[in-house]
């Protein structure tokens, strides 16, 4: 018996079963800049002390999305260490603020399992929560798996999938106070009402991901994923690469969306979200949004749900989605659905 972790394969997940994940991280103003660092992240909430007080914050928030990948980070060597592909997320709640100084842990409850028809990999669900020093949970999130089988001849297990919702009730979403914004320092004069539902938003920037930035990124977040790191091993894979992290996709389109989104600086929920193709080092970066839907949270806060493609080597001003067969269009990275707030 060795005491070192060789990872969970499909037939280890059990549904009911709870996984305590380890090591708890305490984030500081460190995290912060070196986040924004590795992403070109712009938005001014998470940029400046004086604009994230002013807008109601206790201090300089850290970003939900460096809170999510931190959490995420803990759940990889128990859930996707023998995993093939994170296939998806759903019913993601930003639920609290948090701040350098917080200490985040991960638990995670398995929810469902299937196994594949090739007998060889199977879907495990599991829904996340990220807890604070307190007890509190700042965030929770479902998301799903492909796991490969210890042993190819054990009999496939009773099918649990589990329903999950399209997207987040907006009655469910947090309200911020945002007790004074300052358009011009935000980057747009672009709030609430000017948005329409339909209407789409080529973000035009472009960021090319380097090999040490994508490494370090997934470091900063304890992600021991070997596909990102084992470049000696990854010789052998299908792509005959490191691959990058998904979540750096995210975090990275979600900078550039700040062209054209500036005001909708605060995530505070993920609907859904598909890695429709793999990032390596020297690729280009782009992002489109379209707004799907919108909702009056106060009469001082609206959000609006957008949908954020990232698509690799092309520009996005013809927003590239799907081509004529249905599947995602040569080059797309991203399709990922949220919500995020806008002073009205």
């Amino acid at each position: 018996m060795t005491k070192s972790n060789p990872g969970n394969f499909f037939e280890d997940f059990q549904v009911g079963g709870q996984l305590i994940h380890a090591t708890p991280l305490t984030l500081s103003s460190g995290d912060i800049s070196l986040y924004r660092a590795l992403t070109g992240s712009r938005h001014a909430l998470y940029s400046s002390e004086p604009f994230a007080t002013g807008a109601g914050f206790d201090r300089l928030p850290i970003d939900p999305l460096l809170a999510f990948h931190v959490v995420f980070g803990k759940t990889v060597p128990d859930i996707s260490l023998n995993a093939v592909a994170n296939l998806g997320y759903a019913d993601g709640r930003f639920l609290a603020p948090v701040y350098p100084g917080d200490t985040l842990l991960a638990v995670s409850d398995v929810i469902g399992k299937k196994e594949n028809s090739n007998g060889k990999t199977g879907v495990v669900y599991v829904r996340t929560r990220g807890e604070n020093q307190h007890g509190e949970t700042v965030l929770s999130y479902v998301r799903w798996v492909m796991v490969n089988k210890r042993d190819q001849s054990a009999p496939a297990p009773e099918p649990a999938v589990p329903e999950l919702p399209d997207a987040v009730d907006p009655k469910d979403l947090p309200i911020p106070s945002y007790a004074t914004w300052h358009d011009a320092l935000a980057g747009s004069r672009d709030l609430y009402g000017a948005y329409e539902i339909g209407e789409k938003i080529d973000h035009v920037d472009g960021m090319t991901v380097e090999e040490a930035e994508h490494q370090i990124a997934t470091r900063l977040y304890q992600n021991t994923a070997k596909v990102h790191f084992d470049a000696h091993a990854q010789k052998e894979s299908r792509f005959g690469k490191r691959l990058i992290y998904g979540g750096v996709v995210i975090s990275i389109a979600r900078a550039l969306s700040f062209n054209g989104l500036a005001n909708a600086a605060q995530m505070i929920a993920i609907n859904a979200g598909t890695h429709a193709g793999p990032l390596f080092a020297g690729d280009t970066v782009y992002a489109w949004s379209e707004v799907l839907d919108k909702a009056e949270l106060s009469d001082t806060v609206g959000a609006l749900r957008l949908r954020l493609v990232a698509a690799k080597d092309q520009s996005c001003e013809n927003f590239p989605l799907r081509g004529e067969d249905g599947k995602y269009a040569p080059g797309v990275l991203l399709d990922f659905d949220y919500w995020a707030a806008i002073p009205r």
